[in-house]
């Protein structure tokens, strides 16, 4: 399989060989993972409960997002940079990892949702709406399903 041999090539490289012979290199780049993903995770619930009135119900939903965007995008540069190294350092294991595939579906859909679907419909409505309530509900539900398959991965 053409896949395989270019998992185990990363996974064989020097950074991945790098990361993985290294005591304490995978927990300290995965420390700093999570901080991403708790910088991002933060970004889109403070956006999502906005959006279903839970929370910040004071602040417009415009102001809200203006505060957040630029966390969502330091919380996904610091998940990426960060989560290249892990990946290479077990690319084997996360080919075979059930949990590896739908993280990144998922997060790839999480990204293109909040980018081209969630936020612009924040931007474009002028008033509170269902609509926008089942916006945030479809994105906390992608985002958690990100967020739970990634740490699922350390189980499989």
């Amino acid at each position: 399989d053409r896949l395989f041999l270019i998992f185990d090539n990363l996974e064989q490289g020097y950074l991945g060989t790098f990361v993985r012979d290294s005591l304490w290199l995978f927990p300290a780049i995965e420390s700093i993972h999570l901080v991403g993903l708790a910088v991002l995770g933060g970004a889109v619930i403070v956006n999502d409960l906005r959006l279903l009135k839970v929370f910040l119900v004071d602040k417009t939903k415009i102001y809200v997002l203006n505060q957040t965007i630029k966390w969502f995008y330091v919380g996904l540069a610091l998940l990426v940079i960060t989560g290249v190294p892990l990946f290479l350092s077990e690319a084997i294991k996360c080919f075979y990892s059930r949990a590896f595939w739908i993280k990144m579906g998922c997060l790839v859909l999480g990204i293109l949702f909040t980018i081209l679907i969630r936020n612009p419909q924040i931007y474009k409505a002028e008033e509170e709406s269902v609509k926008l309530k089942i916006i945030g509900v479809i994105s906390i539900f992608i985002w958690m399903v990100v967020a739970a398959s990634g740490r699922w991965i350390g189980f499989s």
